[in-house]
Formats: structure tokens, C-alpha cells, sequence
């Protein structure tokens, strides 16, 4: 029977912004996007702008003189060091508890979910001082870790660890909505044909959360290079060893010298963006393939 035959369904066309006496959630395309282009612009874009041009004031010598500074160049060793270890824990860590608060039923499970975002809700320098006298020489954690030689507070390791406390909800609540939306008749027959977990999980289950997964992930990196309430309580902030830029870009403020603080900051602004536009490009060809026949 053809495409035009009585068996065929009516399909309904979507509405369009230029289409008229159609349905709208919301109504009013052009003030509901000139308020969002406004929104967008006071909020968002005109502070990047006035960061870019107040560092632009040094000029391309003395702006390249600052952000390449070896005090500058070791904070973004010691910034982009722990946080690329706090995201790969985060990775694996919250990807493992987005699966045991999706997938499993237990006691405490919806206590364990609220504290998830307990990070967005407390303020960064309290965790920054609890993490310290957690971890300080006499502390809970800090005093049997001293004694198996291992410091934590005053170093990249406490650093790290600050940034994955403030990050890890990134990664949670990015993918929990996509977990939760998982056919499972897509497992069953995937197990049908012979397949084991393992496979399963490799196979069918992750290729889906990839792209979720990227967006947690580029999430949870960008806002351990912008941590600082967290971080600077338990770092110890020693220059070239535990200061990372966000303090240092903080220290040129405090001497009044705003056109380098905006240099410094551009630096993790450019860094946090190319991340960003990397992430958005790889997740559009992970669709891309998934999609494909």
C-alpha cells in the first residue's frame, strides 16, 4: 500500500515561529528571544567583554609578559595538574554513583541523592575549611595518612581533592536523566543474541552515555579551573608549588594592577571556551554516529 493509502497514519506538522493560529507553550517568539538576547548580553556577554578589553590595555608585549611569567605558567601547571585529576576521579566515581542511584533500590538511597548537591548548596570556603581540618597533620584523615607518609593539606593532592568535591555534581546530574531513560529492552536483547555484561555495558549501554558523559566531564573541568573558596584554604597558596591562577589573578586585584588580573584571567576564560567548543564538537559526532544506519 502506498505512503498516501488509508492504512497511513496523519502526521502532524510541528509548529513554526512564522506560522500563525498554531499552539505556542509559550507565546511571543520575538519578546521571549529579545529578552533572552538582552538577558545574554547584560549578564553574560558585556562582563567577558570588559575582562577581554581590560586586559587588552597592556598591549601584546606586556600582556604576553604576564601570562607567560613563570609565576603565571607554574599556576597553570598547578590548575590544569588537579584538575585533571579531580575530573578523572570524578569520572569514574560519579559515573559509578549515577549507576547505584539509577539502577538499585536501597536504604538511604534518596538521603545519598539529596547529598549529591550539597556541594551547590554549601559555600565554597566552608568546604574549604572543613576539607582542611580534615585533612591537616592532625585531623581525622590528615594524622593516619601522615603516618603512612602521605600529605594532603598544603599540597596539589588537597587542591585536587577541593576540586572534586565542587565538581562531582557536574557529572551526577548530567547523566542520571539519560541513565534513567535507558530502554531496557534494549539489554534484554542484546542479552537474547548471547552477549554478556560486560558486553552489554561496552557495547550497547555506554555508547549512549557517551555523549552525556562529555558534557559532565567538560562541565566538571571548566569549574575546577574557576574553583577558588574551596581551594585556597587547603592549598596552602606557595607560589610556584600550590597557587593556582585564580588566586593569583586575585593577588593582582588586591595590588590594583586589574589590566594583568584580566590578562591572567583570559588565560582560564580562552582554556575553559576551547574546552567547551572541543566537548560540543566531539558529543555532535558521537550523535552523529549513533544516528547513522
Amino acid at each position: 500500500m502506498g505512503m498516501g493509502g488509508a492504512g497511513a497514519l496523519p502526521r502532524r506538522r510541528l509548529s513554526t515561529a512564522g506560522g500563525k493560529g498554531q499552539g505556542r507553550v509559550v507565546p511571543g517568539f520575538r519578546l521571549s528571544l529579545g529578552i533572552t538576547l538582552f538577558y545574554a548580553a547584560i549578564i553574560i556577554c558585556l562582563p567577558l567583554a570588559t575582562l577581554i578589553l581590560v586586559g587588552a590595555r597592556l598591549g601584546p608585549a606586556d600582556y604576553w609578559a604576564v601570562v607567560s611569567s613563570p609565576r603565571a605558567l607554574a599556576s597553570y601547571r598547578v590548575t590544569l595538574g588537579a584538575a585533571a585529576l579531580a575530573t578523572m576521579f570524578n569520572t569514574v566515581y560519579g559515573f559509578a554513583l549515577a549507576w547505584v542511584l539509577v539502577r538499585y533500590e536501597f536504604p538511604g538511597r534518596r538521603v545519598l541523592d539529596a547529598i549529591v548537591d550539597l556541594p551547590f548548596a554549601l559555600p565554597t570556603a566552608v568546604a574549604g575549611v572543613a576539607l582542611t581540618a580534615i585533612f591537616a597533620k592532625n585531623g581525622w584523615f590528615g594524622e593516619p595518612l601522615g603516618a603512612l607518609g602521605i600529605k594532603v593539606a598544603y599540597t596539589p593532592i588537597g587542591i585536587a581533592l577541593a576540586m572534586a568535591f565542587t565538581s562531582l555534581p557536574f557529572i551526577v546530574r548530567t547523566l542520571q536523566p539519560v541513565m534513567e531513560e535507558l530502554d531496557g529492552e534494549i539489554e534484554e536483547a542484546a542479552r537474547t543474541l548471547g552477549a554478556g555484561t560486560v558486553t552489554i555495558f561496552f557495547r550497547v549501554v555506554l555508547p549512549i552515555l557517551v555523549p552525556a558523559l562529555l558534557a559532565g566531564v567538560s562541565l566538571a573541568f571548566a569549574r575546577c579551573l574557576g574553583e577558588f573558596g574551596a581551594v585556597i584554604f587547603i592549598a596552602g597558596n606557595q607560589p610556584y608549588s600550590t597557587e593556582i591562577t585564580a588566586l593569583l589573578a586575585f593577588i593582582r586585584i588586591e595590588e590594583y594592577d586589574y589590566p594583568a588580573a584580566a590578562a591572567i584571567a583570559t588565560v582560564m576564560l580562552g582554556t575553559a571556551f576551547v574546552l567547551l567548543v572541543v566537548t560540543n564538537a566531539v558529543q555532535a559526532l558521537a550523535r552523529r554516529h549513533e544516528l547513522a544506519p
